[in-house]
């Protein structure tokens, strides 16, 4: 039985997105904090953030989805400290048993074994080498990642194989590796996406309160540009209502940094995000929560989710057909996504291969 404690609507969870802990779909019985005076006996849960230790069975996964641009993905981390209040991969949070709020944020399971079950992994024979992407799902250069150096190792391990790999964050700590990504951009075998959501830091702090401010994404875009790193900005997601009016400048200040492709994602809110986000959304904004939730609805026929491949990451409507024009609009005027560029797939080697060429 798990314990899901909701807050007092007067409480808020400062260095938090979710205020509250959503059901778990998975589980039959649930302890809910709904009125302070119900439960006598309630022992309040701590928020600080706990890091969990686990074996893993696998960590690279093959994404089947045809929307997403990866092949197969990597994840060091379940769960992650960032608390961005829009991530889809809270949902997934719940096939361990946790919920998607709160528990997210504060749970974070590390496979400790990664790098070695990557190492196992690329030596299968089976193997034929395409890229790989950090992370697929949350992120690998989440605060945790200043302690346990998973992303490095299986970054050096990426180095000894010669295998190209894609990395998406949000976090400066990727400057930590860039010795090893200026290698690996030397053999054309990294490109890294920086996520870039708003320059208005009252609003990050609040959608996403543990991640690092935007001036400092736009240095890590201008170091890892100046270090051989081809370098792209992902504004995921652009919500109607409070960041699709910034598209312009984050785009030409990430084209100013280095940035030579990008991408973006219309807002959606499937499962526990759905309740979640709403329940963010009227806490912070509630003089305009109606009109961004109606705003969301209008990209999703209707509703705030959706699930079918090809509309759900883009929006349908007159609200997301604007969004999709702006954003080709300002990629044309600032030379984003002019050129066409893959990793380089041909020098993947096991170690120990070329001795038996002789």
């Amino acid at each position: 039985m798990e314990n899901h404690e909701e807050q007092k609507p007067d409480t808020y969870l400062k260095g938090r997105g979710a205020q509250i802990n959503t059901r778990n779909r998975f589980l039959q019985h649930s302890r809910v904090k709904e009125h302070i005076e119900g439960i006598d006996e309630w022992i309040e849960s701590d928020v600080a953030t706990r890091y969990l230790e686990d074996k893993a069975k696998g960590v690279v996964n093959k994404v089947d989805s045809p929307d997403v641009g990866m092949w197969y993905s990597i994840n060091p981390y379940q769960g992650c400290e960032h608390g961005c209040i829009y991530c889809y991969a809270r949902n997934s949070f719940e096939y361990w048993g946790y919920s998607a709020g709160v528990d997210f944020e504060r749970n974070i399971m590390v496979k400790k074994n990664a790098p070695e079950l990557f190492r196992k992994f690329l030596m299968n024979p089976r193997w034929q080498c395409v890229p790989v992407s950090l992370s697929g799902n949350t992120d690998c250069y989440q605060p945790a990642e200043k302690k346990y150096r998973l992303t490095r190792r299986i970054l050096e391990i990426c180095l000894e194989f010669n295998q190209p790999v894609g990395i998406i964050t949000k976090n400066a700590g990727i400057l930590r590796d860039k010795d090893v990504l200026q290698q690996l951009a030397a053999r054309n075998l990294v490109s890294a996406l920086v996520s870039v959501t708003t320059f208005d830091e009252e609003l990050r702090r609040k959608m996403e309160p543990r991640t690092t401010t935007a001036r400092q994404r736009m240095r890590v875009i201008r170091e890892l540009t100046d270090a051989g790193v081809r370098m792209g900005v992902m504004l995921g997601p652009m919500i109607p209502g409070l960041n699709d009016q910034e598209m312009h400048n984050i785009l030409k200040a990430a084209s100013e940094e280095g940035a030579v492709f990008a991408a973006y994602t219309f807002v959606r809110l499937n499962g526990a995000v759905k309740l979640l986000f709403h329940d963010w959304l009227y806490k912070n904004y509630p003089d305009r929560a109606d009109k961004v939730w109606h705003f969301i609805e209008q990209g999703h026929n209707g509703q705030v989710n959706d699930s079918r491949f090809g509309t759900r990451m883009r929006g349908e409507g007159p609200l997301a057909e604007l969004i999709n024009l702006q954003f080709k609009t300002w990629c044309k005027r600032f030379g984003l996504n002019e050129e066409k560029w893959e990793l380089d797939c041909s020098q993947f080697r096991r170690p120990g291969e070329q001795m038996k060429l002789f």
